[in-house]
């Protein structure tokens, strides 16, 4: 069953709540104040590679590179 981050747009609540199928999402209602009025977010993961404990998430991208040729 996935995990879905939805934030309630009365009271600005950001939470996480499973949601067993899509149609079941206009069943969503707010943990802080039951409001329905709910919108479903764009959220991110990250994983890691076995072996790599420590070295950050799989893929990770650090933005900086010495070969860029920008100084």
């Amino acid at each position: 069953m996935p995990i879905y981050e939805y934030r309630c747009k009365d009271c600005d609540t950001v939470f996480e709540t499973f949601v067993s199928s899509i149609s079941d999402s206009d069943k969503v209602v707010c943990k802080k104040c039951a409001g329905k009025n709910v919108e479903k977010q764009i959220s991110t993961f990250t994983s890691h590679l076995p072996g790599n404990a420590g070295s950050g998430p799989a893929g990770a991208f650090s933005g900086c590179s010495s070969k860029s040729g920008f100084s």
